[in-house]
């Protein structure tokens, strides 16, 4: 399994938009038969930063989700909502 973690801090006037996209990118992604979880988090005591969680059967799987039509048109129509860039970690297996 691969889990990755996305952390996005998002311009103030580009909360809502982000946040319809990614729901938009959730619902696609949760369809994927390689995606085993996929959540979209938004901080409690700051609403511009947000963590997308994902859980991948493989490596492939998480390679398969970039080229898909929802994460390329999430990508697009979130770039320019970006405070600064995302910040993504994946893990390995659960020890």
């Amino acid at each position: 399994m691969i889990t990755t973690v996305c952390n996005v801090h998002v311009i103030d006037d580009g909360v809502e938009a982000f946040k319809q996209a990614s729901l938009a990118n959730v619902a696609g992604s949760r369809q994927e038969a390689g995606v085993t979880r996929f959540d979209l988090l938004q901080q409690v005591d700051d609403p511009t930063r947000f963590i997308i969680y994902e859980e991948y059967v493989d490596q492939a799987a998480t390679l398969a989700h970039k080229e898909t039509a929802h994460y390329l048109a999430w990508r697009d129509a979130v770039a320019e909502l970006m405070a600064s860039p995302r910040n993504t970690y994946s893990f390995g297996d659960k020890l």
